[in-house]
């Protein structure tokens, strides 16, 4: 019998807040820990050629994975891995564009339901999460064809 108290949902988004792949996992897992499922189911989706991760994805192993599928890495520097690294002004520019997934999550949680979930079980938690990126997906493609 598996229990979770509490989970995480993944979401990697396109320019224009279109939601390419999402994941569900358990609250304790480390938020470094799900880039590369969410990497790799992304990449099997669309062909992307940047990785935009803040600073809890700042690793040599998930630059190295992105890396490898092509991808431009774009991790902001966190200061905790000893010497810091500093973006050049292309990549910051670029990295500008990440804002973008905070605000798909910061719509799934006030508009569509992603905020108060009141199921148990991870496929119910899911499928609850999945219908609010259909939503959250439709309104977007309505919102660029206007």
């Amino acid at each position: 019998m598996v229990s979770w108290n509490g989970f995480k949902f993944f979401i990697d988004s396109a320019d224009g807040q279109i939601i390419i792949s999402c994941i569900l996992t358990s609250a304790s897992l480390h938020d470094s820990q799900g880039s590369i499922p969410l990497t790799t189911l992304t990449y099997q989706r669309v062909k992307n050629l940047y990785d935009l991760k803040d600073s809890a994805f700042d690793c040599n192993h998930i630059i190295a994975y992105s890396k490898s599928l092509g991808h431009v890495p774009i991790i902001d520097p966190n200061p905790r891995n000893g010497e810091p690294r500093v973006l050049d002004p292309a990549e910051k520019i670029r990295y500008r564009e990440r804002t973008t997934v905070e605000r798909v999550n910061a719509r799934l949680k006030d508009e569509f339901g992603g905020r108060m979930v009141r199921v148990r079980g991870a496929t119910k938690v899911m499928a609850h999460l999945m219908f609010g990126i259909l939503a959250l997906t439709v309104d977007q493609i309505i919102r660029m064809a206007l």
